[in-house]
Parts: structure tokens; C-alpha cells; sequence
């Protein structure tokens, strides 16, 4: 009887359509629990300059292929993205801090840091593997940059990772 009267109410309301209050809305009906979906909601992290470079990404791909070396790679993304009017360092030091008491205890060289704000790790392999992907998180973990991208453009299709780590997760950052 009761899943009779399921199959009848999902009928109906597939007929009617949802509730307009409930818009991100949806309804657990084995224990009647609203699950709210946020994702309309959220934000994305340098939203505008994400897609600029996720675009010279598509665009170096295309024109130069999978066959480079990792540093013409580079030099590239740093070329275009220059030319998209964004300031682009390479191989800038960051400190890394101590998880425990804040203090400096090395540095990293990411391949480029975009605008002061994204960290892009560019690769030339023919896959990408999970130490690839530590390397970049273990640069965000550690510094003041929450987002980074690790691009491989020698896969057989081209590779892009974000990867977002926020300073409210580092307690180096923290004041006290």
C-alpha cells in the first residue's frame, strides 16, 4: 500500500512540479528529510580568472600540441596569460609555514603564481599521477594561496585539476 502511494505522489508532483518555496529542495521520502542543495548558492573562488586560465590552457593545447617540454609549456601559459593582461610570476618563492607554530620552515617554486592568487603547476608527462596532484596540495596547504590548477598538457587529452585548499583550514593563518 505505502509504495503504491509513493509511485502515486511522485506521479503527481512530476505532473504538478515541485513547490516554488522548495526550489533547491528535495524530499528523503523513506525518512521525510529535506535535502538542501547549495550549489546554486556557492561561490567559485576567482571565478574570472579561473576561466582565463582554464582558456589559455584550451588554447596553448590546440595549437601547439602534447609533444613539448614542460618548460615551453610554461613559458607559454606565462606568454598568454601576460597578454590577457594578467601579472604572472614564475617560479616565485613561497614561504611554507609550520602547521604547528606559524614559523617559516622552507620554500617551494610552483611554476607560476597568476595575479597573486592561483598557483598553475604545469606538467609534460604522459599521464598525470597522484604525486603530481600532492605536490600542488601540498603548495596550497602549506602557503597563503587557496587555489591552484595542475594542467598536463601531454595526456592524450589535456589535463586540468583544481585544486582548492582555504586558508580558514590553515592554522598557521590564524591570529590569535
Amino acid at each position: 500500500m505505502t509504495t503504491k502511494l509513493i509511485w502515486l505522489i511522485l506521479a503527481l508532483w512530476r505532473i504538478t512540479g515541485p513547490d516554488k518555496t522548495l526550489k533547491n529542495t528535495k524530499m528523503n521520502t523513506q525518512n521525510d528529510t529535506k535535502i538542501v542543495d547549495t550549489r546554486k548558492d556557492t561561490k567559485i573562488l576567482h571565478k574570472d580568472l579561473s576561466y582565463i586560465i582554464q582558456g589559455c590552457c584550451f588554447e596553448i593545447r590546440k595549437e601547439y600540441g602534447a609533444g613539448q617540454k614542460e618548460s615551453v609549456y610554461v613559458n607559454l601559459l606565462k606568454e598568454y596569460l601576460e597578454l590577457k593582461g594578467q601579472t604572472v610570476e614564475k617560479e616565485k618563492s613561497i614561504r611554507i609555514y609550520s602547521l604547528k607554530t606559524g614559523k617559516v620552515v622552507g620554500i617551494y617554486r610552483p611554476d607560476l603564481v597568476v595575479n597573486q592568487k592561483i598557483i598553475v603547476e604545469a606538467k609534460s608527462s604522459i599521464f598525470t599521477t597522484k604525486r603530481d596532484e600532492k605536490q600542488l596540495y601540498y603548495y596550497l596547504r602549506n602557503s597563503k594561496y587557496e587555489l591552484g590548477y595542475l594542467v598536463n598538457f601531454s595526456t592524450p587529452k589535456l589535463y586540468i585539476k583544481r585544486i582548492i585548499y582555504t586558508n580558514d583550514k590553515k592554522p598557521f593563518l590564524k591570529t590569535k
